[in-house]
Order: C-alpha cells, then sequence, then structure tokens
C-alpha cells in the first residue's frame, strides 16, 4: 500500500509540475522582482542595472504624491458608486430570470454574452455609442430633442462631472451577467417550501424577499462586494479605452484627471520610465486590497460567532 500510495504522490506531482513551473515562472518571480524594483530608483539609461538603491524613498515619495492620492480617491469613488449599482443589477436581472418565463435560457445567455467579451473592445464599443454628434447616444437624443444637446456637443465621455458615470455603466452592462449567474445559483438552492410557509403566514412578496431571499444571498452578496473592491482597484482597461484618464477637474486648486483610477496612474508612471516607483504604487494597492479583504472576513467571522452565541 505504501509503494502504491507513492507512486500516485510521484505521479501527481508529474503532472503538477508542468503548472506549477509556469505559475512560478510567469507569477511569483514577477511579483519578487516587483518588490525588489520598489525600492530602486529611476534608471539613468535602457540599461535594467542601472537601476540604483533608494530604500524606502519611493514609499515615501507615495505618501507626498497628490496625484496618487486624488486617484486613489477617484478610485473609492468609482468603487462606491460601482459595486451597488452592479450588484442591484445582477440581482433584478437574477429575480426576472427565476421565474418561469418563455425562453428564458435564451436571455441568461444573452446577458451573459457581454462579461466574455474582452474589456479593450467593450471600452472601445462604448466610445463610439458616447462619442459626441456622430455617436449613437447623440444620434438618438438629436433626433428627438434637436442638435443643441449635451449628448451631442460635449458628450458623456467629454465632461469631467459624467465621464466617470459613462465608464460605471458601461462596466455595469458587461459584468452584470456574471453577477446574475451568481444569484440565480443561490436562488435555486432557497428551498420552496420556506416560501410556501410565509404564504401561509400572510408574507407579502416584498416582506419575503426581505427577510428570506436577501438574507440567504448574504454570501454571495459579500462575495460580489469583495470582488468588485479587487477589479475597482486593479481597474485599467476600461479607462485606458474610454477616456484615458480624463477629462480634467480642478480639485483644491490642482487639476486632476476625474477618471484618473490608480491603476491608470501606475500605468503612467510606468509608461514615464518610473518603474520602481510604479512598482512601489502596485504594492500598496496590494495591501489595501489584502488589508480590506481581511477585514471584511473578520467583520462576517464576528457576526456569525454572534450569531451561533445568541443561539
Amino acid at each position: 500500500m505504501a509503494i502504491k500510495s507513492s507512486k500516485e504522490t510521484l505521479t501527481s506531482a508529474w503532472f503538477l509540475a508542468p503548472f506549477l513551473s509556469l505559475f512560478t515562472l510567469f507569477i511569483i518571480v514577477p511579483i519578487f522582482y516587483a518588490f525588489y524594483l520598489s525600492f530602486r530608483g529611476a534608471p539613468t539609461s535602457f540599461d535594467l542595472s542601472s537601476f540604483r538603491m533608494v530604500g524606502l524613498k519611493n514609499y515615501a515619495r507615495i505618501l507626498q504624491d497628490w496625484n496618487f492620492w486624488s486617484s486613489l480617491g477617484v478610485t473609492c469613488l468609482y468603487a462606491l458608486i460601482n459595486i451597488p449599482i452592479g450588484i442591484t443589477a445582477s440581482l433584478a436581472l437574477a429575480l426576472l430570470l427565476n421565474n418561469k418565463l418563455p425562453g428564458k435560457s435564451i436571455y441568461r445567455g444573452a446577458f451573459f454574452l457581454p462579461n466574455v467579451l474582452d474589456m479593450l473592445v467593450v471600452g472601445v464599443i462604448w466610445s463610439l455609442i458616447y462619442a459626441p454628434k456622430y455617436g449613437a447616444l447623440a444620434q438618438i437624443v438629436s433626433f428627438f430633442f434637436g442638435p443643441e444637446n449635451f449628448f451631442n456637443t460635449t458628450g458623456v465621455l467629454g465632461s469631467p462631472y459624467t465621464a466617470l458615470l459613462g465608464v460605471i455603466l458601461a462596466m455595469t452592462l458587461k459584468g452584470a451577467g456574471f453577477g446574475m449567474i451568481l444569484f440565480l445559483a443561490a436562488l435555486q438552492n432557497i428551498p420552496a417550501d420556506v416560501y410556501e410557509a410565509a404564504d401561509i403566514d400572510g408574507a407579502t412578496k416584498w416582506e419575503q424577499f426581505k427577510h428570506i431571499t436577501f438574507p440567504m444571498l448574504r454570501p454571495i452578496t459579500i462575495f460580489m462586494v469583495i470582488t468588485g473592491i479587487t477589479s475597482s482597484l486593479n481597474a485599467f482597461t476600461e479607462i485606458y479605452a474610454m477616456t484615458s484618464g480624463g477629462p480634467q477637474i480642478s480639485v483644491m486648486g490642482k487639476a486632476v484627471g476625474s477618471t484618473s483610477v490608480s491603476g491608470y496612474y501606475l500605468y503612467k508612471q510606468f509608461e514615464a520610465g518610473e518603474y520602481g516607483y510604479a512598482a512601489a504604487i502596485s504594492f500598496v494597492l496590494l495591501l489595501i486590497t489584502l488589508t480590506l479583504t481581511f477585514a471584511k472576513r473578520a467583520y462576517d467571522n464576528r457576526q456569525i460567532k454572534g450569531k451561533k452565541a445568541a443561539k
């Protein structure tokens, strides 16, 4: 038995070896190298060996960098608006398609389809839709209200007050299908007899949703909040494709990009040759993500323990 067990272990190791090798080469090694770069300054030439050791100066620079903190503020605003809207849209679609509708499998596929499209492609498509004068949205509004309108002259992405909302709408319509599938799976796991008992007690549909459906969807909702925070901190492609961080807006007397999220600001530092500083920013964002994730899990565990103690 021991010989057979060792052979099975060896076979499993051989099957895992290619994956672990590639994972180490393309994930683990770059992470450690980026951490090493975060203690290095900008190169004096194209030779990477010209990186000079600067210690914690890159991290100290972050504390004094107004543009970084403004981009982090834009990221927080993006998350605060995008996450609730995305969860609400996903839940609404799931509740609608959880009913007995003719051809609902077709609707499920149609709503999920945008989720499989590349982010860059989605960004370009929505940029064309939002474009002033010749964009689809501008053409429709001009047809009903005449050419002198905001969508035809400035455009959604041309105003610092609507650009971020335009990106959020595009991302909501792209990602709602994925959340819909998660909520649908959770809805179908709720026992039907719970609703039958609620009907007998005279509970309305809203009361059933408030006291039965939504509480039982809480794990999926928490999962979507955590993944939403992570994706917001990693947001880049949609900003790059649709707004390039603009348009500019004045905040406390300083011009900042109204859609310049942290991920895009990191990219601009890398583009400018500030590789060490960009690496330091990436690890600060990673630290923020891990802190928020662990804090949320600790809060949830405390809530679960409190409920068990109450019982």
